[in-house]
């Protein structure tokens, strides 16, 4: 990577140029640059390389409850101050915003470890020495290969009239294989995202997917209904990623949330506590909340959202807590999920354990039936099998299920201690591999 991004310097000079300059009664000022290199591979050989880069910087402003906002990607003063007068302009001609609150008051912001200089020394020729031996692998147990490889950097701020200030650098990388086999209907999937790209763990990810490519050839179809289930860390994120949304105090209060009426009651097996951790390694914490909307430069902090199966937070937007007279809190990213009692050493230690179950790598296309109850469906996909005995005996067609977390997960009877774990639909997260009593499978798939 060779842009330079934007420091903490520049970003205070941009901040600077906009605040002295405004008319408004509050201005807040929301700033991003990023610079990123990926590569993909399909048909088991690379097919593109995309390198991206560039600043979006966003300005809002507001008359008493009347609030406007613009955007740019050019930070010359005369661009900046061009932004500043639309926001200004469009405030005016606005309706007032009964939510509308003036920006924050300046925070203590976490040193967090966001940046690893590892990652912004990956090249494209870096990204394709580290693809190819997953593509060698592939191709040597005759599977078709597919994924990306990308590392990125950037840099986040905020500033407002009120004296608010955070700067933040911070790095990303992410690998992804998915590998198949057409002539024996299998697959197999890993993804995982890092700080640091040397934390990736490839190869051993690479192994694991393929592994599970070749022990799923030729599923057989189960019928549907309602199965033990091993669930594997990122088919953990897919069943319980809406409970995060369902911690909003406003719809709690609102009486339109599954949680409503629940704060302080057990919604989960007894043994589960769920928290956020921004200061985590492993994670993709930040030291503030993103702009408009998205906590407006709100200091992270670590929480307990869920204790022992029992609900002891909610999330509270700025406006909510000022109802509420409480503090405002992050929204809850960077989740960890524990279980409490002895555990099993890994997923195959939670295999052997098991006399039968439906063992499911992950989730995907997740969609919401039923708000009431959380209830959300899906399908299985990239490794599901069958363990009987201790051992997987085989791969299984999908599956399609119907299934709520606040049901599914009332009861937990194995666990391991949290692994890394992402999807294509949930932000990353430590999670453990699960084994629960039931788990409804409404239909086969026809793949």
């Amino acid at each position: 990577m060779n842009t330079p991004l934007a420091s903490e310097s520049d970003f205070r000079r941009f901040a600077e140029t906009i605040l002295s300059a405004s008319k408004a009664n509050d201005t807040f000022v929301n700033f991003n640059d990023s610079e990123s290199t990926t590569l993909r591979f399909a048909n088991n050989q690379v097919v593109q390389h995309v390198s991206e880069s560039g600043p979006n910087l966003s300005v809002r402003a507001a008359f008493g409850q009347k609030v406007g906002s613009a955007g740019t990607n050019q930070l010359d003063k005369d661009a900046l101050l061009a932004t500043l007068r639309r926001a200004e302009e469009l405030a005016r001609f606005a309706p007032d915003d009964p939510e509308y609150l003036a920006p924050l008051p300046p925070q203590n912001y976490l040193d967090l470890p966001t940046y690893r200089a590892a990652t912004v020394r990956m090249t494209p020729a870096d990204l394709a020495r580290e693809v190819e031996p997953v593509i060698a692998r592939c191709e040597k147990n005759k599977l078709t290969g597919a994924g990306i490889f990308s590392a990125g950097a950037g840099a986040r701020g905020v500033a407002a009239s009120s004296g608010l200030f955070g700067f933040e650098s911070s790095t990303s990388s992410e690998f992804s294989l998915t590998a198949t086999a057409a002539e024996t209907d299998s697959s197999g999937w890993t993804f995982n995202s890092h700080r640091n790209v040397n934390a990736l763990d490839v190869r051993d990810r690479s192994a694991r997917a393929v592994d599970k490519a070749l022990k799923s050839a030729n599923p057989v179809e189960l019928p549907a209904g309602k199965y033990p289930v091993i669930l594997e860390p990122a088919a953990v994120a897919g069943a319980l990623g809406m409970i995060f949304f369902s911690l909003s105090a406003k719809n709690y209060y609102k009486g339109n949330s599954a949680l409503a009426g629940k704060l302080g009651a057990t919604i989960f097996d007894e043994r589960i506590t769920m928290r956020t951790d921004p200061t985590h390694p492993d994670l993709m914490g930040s030291r503030f909340g993103g702009g408009f909307g998205g906590g407006e430069g709100l200091a992270t902090r670590p929480m307990t959202w869920v204790e022992n199966g029992v609900l002891r937070q909610l999330s509270y937007d700025r406006f909510t807590a000022k109802e509420h007279n409480v503090e405002p809190t992050p929204f809850p990213s960077s989740p960890i999920l524990s279980i409490s009692g002895k555990l099993s050493r890994s997923t195959e230690a939670l295999i052997a354990d098991t006399d039968r179950a439906v063992l499911v790598t992950n989730f995907w296309y997740i969609r919401m039936v039923d708000p009431r109850d959380l209830t959300i469906t899906g399908m299985t996909r990239d490794g599901t099998f069958l363990v009987e005995n201790g051992k997987i005996v085989g791969g299984v067609k999908n599956f399609r299920f119907h299934e709520s977390p606040l049901r599914a997960f009332a009861k937990v009877e194995a666990a391991t201690a949290p692994q890394e774990a992402i999807t294509m639909e949930r932000g990353k997260m430590l999670l453990p591999a699960v084994r629960l009593p039931e788990f409804n499978f409404s239909s086969v798939t026809k793949f």
